[in-house]
């Protein structure tokens, strides 16, 4: 049995419509959230393994924006780039025809991974009056608190992906691992949200493609971070980082703002890299503070 929500009810009141479009000769599947008629539009990018479910806590408490959420290629409901390999370069040309055909001046978010695709195409040309990156990846995997689990995640990935079909994709699947990576990130103690949590990764977190679009995706999740397009990137940025974070240390994504030539940092006590899940209403208060100025109205 599903675990209940306790964002639902609030979620509940926002409208919400499935589209789809073809970018770079693939479907992407996408959700349009809010008024149509919003002063602000935000385009949200999630992160590794996970669809836009994951965002949509954060947008249960920002009912007043338009907020545009696609699967990434090859995850949830969008199909894979054709004769694409899914590195950063591919991923940063999707995210900049996506905005360019369906959200065309909307403020670019991205979580964890699509924090690295995010700024990869704002650094590179993606029109934006601003970039939000949520626990962004502000180091490099292997050089973090957890390097040694990054070295072990790629051994995982790389033996998912020369195993026989089934058996390697059952491994990238199992449910044991699963529950292990989102017992690993989850630092609250409150045990309904734990349950949500977990459920949301049990349900959620294998609906990739095939093994060879998840092990792209995740070379390119180790191989690259959020400050080597810093320096490139001009428009006014909002960090939201988590002080306990695992992945990215506080350190280094206080680090990470000073190289940026405008940006802000708002850090996030007692949560690590789930900020989207145990945290979503400071995120959005954050997020609301930082759209003020393009005319996002105060609920």
């Amino acid at each position: 049995m599903p675990a209940p929500s306790p964002y639902a009810a609030r979620l509940d009141l926002v409208p919400v419509q499935r589209r789809e479009a073809e970018i770079l000769g693939g479907r992407t599947a996408y959700w349009t959230y809010g008024p149509e008629d919003a002063a602000v539009t935000v385009l949200a990018v999630h992160g590794f393994r996970g669809e836009h479910h994951g965002l949509e806590p954060v947008v249960a408490y920002l009912p007043e924006l338009r907020m545009i959420m696609p699967d990434l290629p090859g995850f949830g409901e969008t199909a894979p780039l054709p004769g694409r390999e899914h590195d950063v370069d591919a991923y940063a040309e999707w995210l900049t025809a996506f905005a360019s055909e369906v959200a065309p001046g909307a403020v670019i978010l991205g979580h964890s991974f699509g924090s690295i695709v995010a700024s990869a195409a704002v650094a590179r040309g993606l029109p934006t009056p601003r970039l939000i990156l949520v626990n962004p990846i502000g180091a490099p995997a292997l050089e973090g608190p957890k390097a040694v689990l990054t070295r072990l995640a790629i051994l995982y990935y790389a033996l998912g992906a020369r195993l026989p079909v089934g058996i390697g994709t059952e491994l990238l699947r199992n449910r044991i691992i699963v529950r292990i990576m989102s017992i690993a990130m989850a630092k609250t103690a409150d045990p309904a949200l734990r349950r949500f949590v977990h459920d949301q990764h049990d349900t959620y977190f294998s609906r990739f493609s095939d093994r060879e679009v998840l092990r792209e995706a995740f070379v390119t999740s180790v191989s690259h971070d959020v400050r080597e397009f810093a320096p490139e990137i001009a428009v006014p940025t909002l960090l939201v980082a988590a002080q306990r974070d695992d992945i990215t240390p506080i350190e280094a994504e206080r680090a990470l703002v000073e190289i940026f030539p405008d940006a802000s940092l708002v850090e996030i006590a007692h949560v690590g890299h789930l900020i989207h899940y145990e945290t979503p209403a400071e995120a959005a208060g954050a997020i609301r503070r930082f759209l003020t100025p393009l005319g996002a109205p105060t609920p």
